[in-house]
C-alpha cells in the first residue's frame, strides 16, 4: 500500500485514462512480480542479490527508467486523455511500462527474497507454498492497483482542468524521481 512508483504510477494512469485503463496496465506490475515470486522460489534471487554488479546493474537501469517515467509525466500538456486519443498509449504499452518499472526496482525482488520464506515451512513442499503465498500477494497487489486507480479517477474528478491535471504529473513526476534519486543512493545491505 505504500505509495511507491508503481502506485504513483497507477494512480496518474487512472487520472488520464480512467480505472480499466489503470487496472489492466496493473497487469504488467503483476507479471513482474510473476517472474520475481518464481526467482525468490528458485533460489536465483539470492544469486542476483549476492552479485555486487548484477545488484548495481539493475539498481542504474532502475533508476533511470524511473527519472524517464518522471521526465514523460513532467512533460504531459495536462489535456484530458479522450482529447488526446489516450495519447496514442495502448493497454500493452501502459501494462509494459508498468512492467518495466517493476521489474528494474531491485527493493522488489530484495521484498521476496526476505519476506517469503519467512512463511515457508521448511518440512513441506516449498514450490506449492511458494505458489500459494504468491497468488495471495498476487490477488492483494491487484486490490492495490485497484485501490489507487480509483484514488487517481478521484483526482480525475478534482482536476478537472488542464492546469489542475499538469499539476497533479508533475507532483507524481517529483515523486517518481526522488524514488529514482533514492535508488541510486540505496546501499545493498
Amino acid at each position: 500500500m505504500i505509495p511507491g512508483p508503481n502506485n504513483l504510477l497507477s494512480m496518474s494512469n487512472a487520472q488520464r485514462f480512467g480505472f480499466k485503463h489503470a487496472v489492466v496496465a496493473g497487469v504488467g506490475r503483476l507479471a513482474a512480480f510473476v517472474v520475481m515470486i518464481f526467482l525468490a522460489a528458485t533460489g536465483l534471487a539470492a544469486i542476483l542479490y549476492a552479485s555486487e554488479t548484477l545488484f548495481l546493474t539493475m539498481k542504474i537501469i532502475g533508476a533511470f527508467y524511473l527519472f524517464w517515467v518522471a521526465y514523460q509525466l513532467w512533460n504531459s500538456n495536462g489535456e484530458n486523455a479522450t482529447e488526446q486519443k489516450v495519447e496514442n498509449r495502448t493497454l500493452f504499452q501502459l501494462a509494459r511500462q508498468e512492467f518495466l518499472l517493476a521489474a528494474g526496482n531491485p527493493k522488489a525482488i530484495l521484498i521476496f527474497i526476505a519476506f517469503l520464506p519467512q512463511f515457508i515451512d521448511p518440512t513441506q513442499q516449498s514450490s506449492y507454498q511458494f505458489f500459494i503465498l504468491g497468488a495471495v500477494f498476487l490477488f492483494l497487489e491487484l486490490v492495490v492497483v485497484s485501490i489507487y486507480a480509483i484514488f487517481g479517477l478521484y483526482l480525475r474528478n478534482w482536476f478537472s482542468k488542464p492546469n489542475m491535471r499538469k499539476l497533479f504529473n508533475r507532483g507524481c513526476a517529483a515523486c517518481i524521481g526522488s524514488i529514482g534519486i533514492g535508488l541510486l543512493m540505496e546501499r545493498k545491505t
